[in-house]
């Protein structure tokens, strides 16, 4: 499959939508997605037009993680092969956490193994209720890659974490959502049209002070205190003096709504 086969793409007025397109394979991951995805974000981060991005799944389920078939494959490899291989998966793990444009995850059926990192990578996550998620590597005497237990990790527990990881066992959208990894619950098949009135609302806030906000709640999770007061002082500096917060500070003393549209080159 080419990478323009692998990844489709369209837009909702200022927002990307991107679906993997391997349904036959319930969305699993090859290297051409990689190729496409990171691309994707790489070409919306620098266009103005873009306001926020969805990430979805054709066919009725999110991401079913790697392709088995290339797995039992990727054991004739040398180590550093292996290596180079899940590297591919990392760096689509990185490019979707680094895009400055707010990244907003459609999870309708299953999300497994590596899908739930790619999930999880995305600032934010609409999930239909009858969505399920799995940490299945055990079962094929794997163990988690993509950022798994990390991305779990900020939300759930060491036991919880652990009983996933070690058991394999499927947890649903709704368990997650009530544990703070989903941030909004819809009916099965309204997944992707919710994540998308999310991203419209997102899509018309100010880029670059979102891109530090988003880079703000990244980094809070492993600075110090201290650390991030530094930060949170610079990004305001730099605020105060943007034509951002003067349309917005002007908008809300002229008890109007903001135009930040006007601003994007």
């Amino acid at each position: 499959m080419s990478s323009e086969q692998a990844l489709l793409s369209r837009r909702e007025g200022a927002v990307l939508v991107l679906s993997n397109n391997n349904p036959a394979a319930r969305n699993a991951l090859s290297p051409a997605f990689y190729q496409a995805l990171t691309q994707a974000l790489a070409d919306a981060s620098s266009d103005p037009t873009v306001g926020a991005i969805v990430l979805t799944g054709e066919g009725g389920h999110f991401c079913a993680g790697g392709d088995l078939r290339q797995l039992v494959k990727r054991r004739e490899l040398s180590l550093p092969e292996r290596r180079e291989k899940i590297e591919g998966l990392h760096d689509l793990i990185r490019a979707v956490r680094a895009c400055p444009k707010p990244v907003i995850a459609a999870v309708e059926g299953a999300a497994a193994g590596a899908g739930v990192s790619l999930a999880l990578a995305c600032d934010m996550v609409v999930a239909a209720r009858n969505a399920v998620f799995s940490v299945a590597y055990v079962k094929i005497g794997l163990t988690p890659d993509g950022g798994a237990t990390a991305l779990l990790a900020q939300f759930l527990s060491r036991q919880v974490l652990t009983e996933l990881c070690l058991t394999g066992e499927r947890i649903s959208g709704e368990r997650l959502h009530a544990l703070g990894a989903v941030n909004r619950l819809a009916d099965s098949g309204a997944a992707l049209a919710e994540a998308i009135a999310l991203a419209q609302q997102l899509a018309t806030g100010p880029d670059v002070a979102m891109a530090h906000i988003k880079a703000l709640c990244h980094a809070a999770y492993d600075n110090t205190l201290e650390q991030q007061l530094d930060a949170e002082r610079e990004f305001m500096v730099q605020a105060q003096a943007s034509e951002e917060s003067r349309e917005g500070m002007a908008a809300f003393l002229e008890k109007r709504s903001p135009d930040y549209t006007q601003l994007r080159k």
